[in-house]
C-alpha cells in the first residue's frame, strides 16, 4: 500500500487573502485559483465522492448532513438589493434550529462540573424551545484520581481528594436515558474525545473548555503574534 498524500489545506489561506476565493470555493468555477499539488480534491477525489455517495437516501447521515446545511443557510439573512449576507444566529440557535429540524426530543448534557451553572442556563433555554435537557456532570461517582493510577504530585491540589472525570459514564448513562442528541459542554481535552467516541447519540459542542480565555480558544490563534508567540518558540511540555 502506498504512503497517503499528506494534504495542507490551510496553506490555502494565503490564496484566499490575496484572491478572496480557492480553488473549492469560487464564484465561477472556469476561473478559480489552481489547485495546490496536495489538494484532496485532486489526490483524495475517491474518497470526497464515495462519501458524498453516503449524503443520498435515508441513513442517519444522510439526514444529518442534509440539515446541517439547511442550518446555514438559515443562520444567514440577505440584505435585499445586495450579495452581501448577515450572520443572525448564535451556535445556541444553531443547536437548536438543527435539533428541531432533525425532530429530537431529548437532549443530553455532558457538562463539566465547573460549567453547572452554564448547563443550568442551557436547561432553561432548552425547556422552553420545547425540548427534554437531561444533563450529567463529569465528576459523577466522585471516584478519586489515584484509582487511575496518578499520584498525589499529579493532583490540581495534592493532598486533597480530588474525583476523576469519567466521561465514558456520562456517554453511557446518556446511552441508558435513550438521548437523541448530546451536546458537550466544556468538558476537557481528551475527556471530549471519550464521551464522543462512547456516545450511542450524534454528539456536538457547545463549549470547549480553555480556563485562561473564558472558554474561548480562539484568541490564542488571534494573539500568536504577541501574547502567545511562545507556543512558535517554546514547547508545552
Amino acid at each position: 500500500m502506498s504512503n497517503p498524500t499528506e494534504t495542507t489545506c490551510s496553506h490555502c489561506s494565503s490564496v484566499w487573502q490575496k484572491q478572496g476565493t480557492t480553488n473549492c470555493w469560487s464564484g465561477d468555477p472556469g476561473q478559480a485559483p489552481p489547485r495546490p499539488g496536495n489538494c484532496p480534491s485532486e489526490t483524495y477525489q475517491e474518497v470526497v465522492q464515495e462519501s458524498f455517495d453516503q449524503y443520498h437516501g435515508d441513513s442517519e447521515d444522510a439526514k444529518i448532513a442534509f440539515t446541517a446545511a439547511r442550518v446555514e443557510g438559515l443562520c444567514y439573512q440577505r440584505t435585499p438589493g445586495s450579495d452581501a449576507v448577515n450572520a443572525r444566529w448564535t451556535r445556541v440557535e444553531d443547536t437548536i434550529a438543527f435539533a428541531k429540524l432533525m425532530g429530537y426530543k431529548k437532549i443530553g448534557m455532558a457538562t463539566c462540573i465547573g460549567l453547572l451553572d452554564e448547563s443550568e442556563r442551557l436547561a432553561k433555554i432548552l425547556t422552553a424551545q420545547g425540548f427534554e435537557p437531561l444533563s450529567v456532570c463529569c465528576k459523577a461517582g466522585s471516584i478519586d484520581k489515584l484509582v487511575l493510577g496518578l499520584t498525589e504530585s499529579d493532583k490540581v491540589r495534592p493532598g486533597t481528594f480530588e474525583p476523576a472525570c469519567n466521561p465514558i459514564a456520562q456517554a453511557e448513562i446518556c446511552n441508558r436515558m435513550d438521548t437523541d442528541m448530546n451536546i458537550i459542554v466544556g468538558l476537557c481535552v481528551g475527556h471530549d474525545m471519550l464521551f464522543n467516541k462512547h456516545s450511542k447519540a450524534p454528539v456536538t459542542t457547545l463549549i470547549v473548555k480553555d480556563r485562561v480565555t473564558g472558554h474561548n480558544p480562539i484568541a490564542v490563534l488571534y494573539g500568536q503574534n504577541f501574547y502567545y508567540k511562545r507556543l512558535q518558540k517554546q514547547m508545552v511540555i
